[in-house]
């Protein structure tokens, strides 16, 4: 146990210290947080050269409507801000992954679509995520119900929603991000 949560520091009023199994499990998520995108990413590069996160907009953008999203929507499904999901987008059209199309609705945003490329790229690159998530995640579970982890995941994720975001990592709450 940490000196911080051991009993020699003072507890704030109401708040309950971590036991043991709590304080591992928080710091074995704090690792998991940082190591396993890590781990995922460096598999896709050096297998597909195809960097996870851009794996994941053409992985949104195959699983929409008409397979295309506003950038602001792609940007919130792939936890970026809007900024760093431009420069993504850049990179995936110049490849011929994508287009970028102003949207219908009122002409002031604009919509990445995944191209039948992108969308072939996307498949090519499929078995390698599978893989790469697999050995570094799911293997790992064996024996735990993934349904209740799943769902206590959601909470945990639905939970954040509403914490402060630090500059950089998108849209403050009203902003319109498109």
């Amino acid at each position: 146990m940490s000196t911080i949560t051991s009993n020699s520091t003072p507890t704030p009023e109401g708040v309950k210290p971590l036991n043991p199994d709590e304080e591992a499990v928080v710091r074995s998520l704090n690792r998991v947080m940082y190591a396993l995108p890590r781990a995922i990413d460096a598999e896709m590069i050096r297998e597909q050269r195809l960097p996870i996160i851009e794996y994941l907009a053409l992985m949104h953008l195959s699983e929409a409507p008409n397979r295309q999203l506003r950038m602001s929507e792609l940007a919130t499904a792939c936890e970026m801000s809007l900024s760093g999901m431009s420069r993504v987008l850049h990179r995936l059209e110049g490849q011929g992954l994508i287009q970028r199309v102003r949207c219908e609705e009122d002409g002031r945003g604009w919509n990445a679509v995944l191209t039948d490329a992108g969308l072939g790229r996307l498949q090519q690159a499929w078995p390698t995520s599978l893989a790469a998530v697999r050995r570094h995640f799911l293997d790992h579970l064996t024996g735990i119900d993934l349904g209740q982890l799943s769902r206590a995941l959601q909470n945990v994720a639905t939970s954040t929603n509403d914490a402060p975001r630090p500059s950089g990592n998108g849209p403050s709450p009203g902003q319109s991000a498109d």
